[in-house]
C-alpha cells in the first residue's frame, strides 16, 4: 500500500468518525425515537395542575437595571399572577449590585431577594433560592433571555405527566441565523427532544426550565454544568426529563467565536466534572440513559483528536499530490486560493469558518486538559 492510499484512508476514516459522532448519533436518536416512542403528555390547560404555584429562580451577578428589567418580564406571564413568585439570588461572590440597593429601590411584594450561599457561585445562589422557594414547580431562569408569557404554562403543563421530573425549555439566538452557534443550537434542541421521547433529555437549558421543587437535588458547591447535574441527578433517581419547544427563551445577545470558546470550555470542562459528582453516572447498569450520555457528552471531546489526524493526513495528502502535478494545475490552483482570498465576502466567510472551527477545538481541548486535571476553576464572566 502506497503513502498516498494510507493518508488518504487515515484522513478519511478520521473525518467519518467526526461525522459519526456529530451526525451519525443525533439520526440514530431520532430513527430509534420515531419507532420506540414515549412522549411526554402534557396537562391540560384548564387542569389541577396548571393551578399550582410556580416559583421563578434568578440566580445572577448582573445590575440592578438587568434583574429589574428582566423581573418585569417573569411577571408578564399568562400563569396566573396570584400563583408565581420571583426568587432573586444574588451570587456573593462578585455580584454587580446588592440585596439592599434591590428592595430598597422598590420591589414588587412577589419578589423575595436573597443573598446566594458562600463561597460564591451559581450553585450556592440557586441552592439558597430553592430553600426558601415555596411555588411547587421551580422554574429556572438567567437574566439575559425574556420568556414568552406562554413559556411558564408551558412549562407547567408539561409537568403535568407524573413520569417527568423536570422539563426543559427551548432557547432561542437573536443576531445572524446562519452563524455556527444557531445551527449547533438547532441542533442540539432537536436532539435534546428526540431523547426525551426516548427517555431523558441529556441536560437542559440553564435559561429555561422547571422541575418540581420535592425532586431538587441540593447543587455541590463548585459545580460548573448545574444544568446537566441536576436533570441526571433525577435520572439517575428514576425520574424522566422533557423538552418542549413551545417553552421558548429569547437571547438577542451576539455571540462571537471567542465569547462561545470560553462558555465551551467550561460547560465541557463540566461534563467531565460530573462524573466525581454523580456516584455511577459512567455505570451502564445504573445510567439508564448511559449510552445517550457517553455518545452526547464524552465522544464528542474526542473530535480536536480525529479533526488532527484528518487535518494533518488531508494536508500532506494534498501536498504531495500536488507537487506531483503539471505546472498547469499547479498555477491552477495558486490561482483559485488567490481569488478566493481576493473576493471580500469569500474571504469574510473563509476565515469565520477557520475561526470558528479552531475556537470550538481549542475549548474542547482545553476542557479536556481540565479534565484530566481535575481542573474546575474554569468559571469566566
Amino acid at each position: 500500500m502506497t503513502i498516498l492510499a494510507i493518508l488518504a484512508i487515515v484522513a478519511i476514516a478520521s473525518f467519518a468518525t467526526v461525522l459519526l459522532i456529530w451526525l451519525g448519533d443525533p439520526l440514530l436518536v431520532w430513527a430509534v425515537a420515531s419507532v420506540h416512542s414515549r412522549p411526554l403528555v402534557e396537562a391540560a390547560r384548564d387542569s389541577k395542575s396548571q393551578r399550582r404555584s410556580v416559583s421563578v429562580i434568578l440566580a445572577t451577578r448582573d445590575s440592578e437595571e438587568l434583574i429589574r428589567a428582566r423581573i418585569a418580564n417573569l411577571f408578564d406571564s399568562a400563569h396566573p399572577a396570584q400563583l408565581v413568585q420571583i426568587v432573586v439570588a444574588l451570587d456573593c461572590e462578585g455580584a454587580r449590585c446588592s440585596r439592599e440597593q434591590l428592595v430598597e429601590g422598590g420591589i414588587d411584594s412577589r419578589v423575595v431577594v436573597v443573598n446566594g450561599d458562600p463561597p460564591g457561585g451559581k450553585a450556592g445562589a440557586l441552592n439558597a433560592a430553592v430553600r426558601i422557594a415555596r411555588g411547587d414547580i421551580l422554574v429556572m431562569a438567567d437574566s439575559a433571555q425574556r420568556f414568552d408569557r406562554e413559556t411558564i404554562p408551558q412549562l407547567v403543563a408539561a409537568l403535568g405527566d407524573p413520569r417527568f421530573g423536570a422539563v426543559s425549555g427551548a432557547l432561542v439566538l437573536g443576531g445572524a441565523a446562519n452563524s455556527p452557534v444557531h445551527r449547533y443550537w438547532a441542533m442540539e434542541k432537536w436532539l435534546r427532544f428526540n431523547e426525551s421521547m426516548i427517555h431523558s433529555s441529556i441536560g437542559v437549558t440553564g435559561a429555561v426550565y422547571a422541575i418540581r421543587r420535592e425532586l431538587w437535588p441540593v447543587v455541590p458547591e463548585g459545580t460548573l454544568l448545574d444544568d446537566v447535574f441536576v436533570p441526571m441527578s433525577l435520572v439517575m433517581a428514576g425520574h424522566r426529563v422533557g423538552f418542549r419547544y413551545e417553552a421558548r427563551a429569547w437571547d438577542v445577545r451576539a455571540f462571537d467565536a471567542n465569547a462561545e470558546s470560553v462558555r465551551k470550555t467550561r460547560t465541557l470542562t463540566g461534563v467531565l466534572q460530573l462524573r466525581s459528582l454523580i456516584p455511577g453516572l459512567l455505570s451502564p447498569s445504573k445510567n439508564p440513559v448511559w449510552a445517550q450520555f457517553v455518545a452526547h457528552k464524552l465522544l464528542r471531546l474526542t473530535t480536536p483528536l480525529f479533526m488532527a489526524i484528518g487535518a494533518v493526513s488531508a494536508a500532506m495528502l494534498f501536498v504531495l499530490l500536488l507537487a506531483r502535478a503539471d505546472a498547469v494545475v499547479q498555477i491552477a490552483f495558486a490561482v483559485v486560493v488567490a481569488v478566493m482570498f481576493l473576493i471580500p465576502a469569500i474571504r469574510v466567510r473563509l476565515l469565520s469558518a477557520i475561526r470558528w472551527g479552531w475556537s470550538m477545538q481549542k475549548a474542547t481541548t482545553n476542557a479536556a486538559y481540565n479534565g484530566i486535571r481535575s481542573r474546575w476553576q474554569v468559571w469566566s464572566r
